[in-house]
Formats: structure tokens, sequence, C-alpha cells
């Protein structure tokens, strides 16, 4: 069986769990306390970082990489686009992610309050680059669900949380994101503290 050490509250573990609970699997997640990590998590990752997925002698880290090990192991439902040209694609909107959204977030957790102002202020702006794809789409691929969805997902479950506030030109994207949180098994794949996160 497949076991996943995740942070309560760390929106790459939310990524792994969402595709878990997408794909329907027998999983077991341990709940990581971030702020007092278990020892066998530096024993299982040297870098002490979750998530990490462990299935028998097979160790992984990093959000994107257990994701994918996941879609192919299975590919039911299919999350990564079957065609080379459009995975490769979906990979660069995954990298793009990591750098335009994702690394602004530990600025905002940071406690600078300048710091943190800048960072709300580049990942509001480089949500809102997004709004064009919602005119002709329901998802940032296309019309299916994929794991560019599940990527932003966590962060759109806590923007608010993050002090991150949309104009009103991204009213798209929060129309998007409420399709994305009205997903049938969306509630099972979080955590206490993170429904919290949104009252």
């Amino acid at each position: 069986m497949m076991t996943l050490y995740s942070g309560t509250t760390d929106p790459y573990s939310h990524r792994c769990r969402i595709v878990l609970f997408e794909k329907g699997m027998d999983f077991q997640v341990i709940d990581v306390d971030l702020a007092n990590k278990p020892e066998d998590l530096a024993v299982i990752n040297p870098y002490n970082q979750v998530p990490v997925l462990v299935e028998r002698d097979l160790v992984l880290s990093e959000a994107n990489i257990i994701n994918e090990y996941i879609d192919e192991r299975f590919p039911h439902p299919q999350l990564m686009p079957p065609d080379p040209v459009m995975r490769a694609r979906a990979r660069l909107f995954l990298y793009n992610f990591e750098k335009e959204l994702f690394d602004h977030i530990k600025d905002i957790e940071s406690g600078d309050d300048e710091k943190a102002d800048k960072a709300r202020i580049t990942i509001r702006d480089n949500l809102t680059q997004l709004v064009p794809i919602f005119s002709k789409q329901n998802y940032l691929l296309g019309d299916d669900y994929s794991m560019l969805d599940v990527a932003v997902t966590p962060l759109l479950w806590r923007l608010g949380h993050y002090g991150i506030d949309l104009q009103n030109q991204a009213a798209p994207i929060l129309k998007y994101a409420e399709r994305l949180f009205s997903r049938p098994l969306y509630s099972d794949a979080m955590t206490p503290s993170e429904k919290a996160m949104r009252k």
C-alpha cells in the first residue's frame, strides 16, 4: 500500500492528497506536523520535507514527481495529457506555477511584512494573467480536469488565508476555483486544518 507523509497545512501535500483521492486508490496518509516533524521523516527524505510517498522500496519526494508517478501507475482517470506535446506543455505550465506562484508562498509565511505584501501582489498579478483561458474553456488544459488544475487548487483554496485579494477582473478565476472545490472527492482530500482556512 502507498503511504503519503503529508503536511497538515502544506499546499504541496494537499496536491498529492487530491490526486490520491481522484484516483480512488487504497493508500494511507500520515499527517506530519510541520513544526514538530517525526524523526523518521529525515531518514526517508534527507531534505526532511513533505510530501513523501513510500511504496515498498520506492521513496519519492517533490509533489509533481509524486503525482506523475501516481498518474502513470494508476492511469484512470488520466490527469496528464496522453499526447507527448501536450504533456510537455503541461510540465512547463507546472514549472511556471512553481516559479510564478508557489515560490512566493514562503515570503507570505516569512513574517516579513514587506516581503509578504510584495509576494501577494506577484501571486495576484500572475493568477490574473490566467483569466483569458476561462473565456474559452472550463479547465486550464481544455474541458477536462488535469494535473494543472490539481496543482493550482491548494493555492486558490488558500487565497483568503494568505491575504491575496483578486481584483474584479479575476472573477472567472473565482468561478473556476468553485468548480474545483465542488469536485466530489475534493473535501475528502483536505485536513481539518485546511478546511478551517476558509469559512
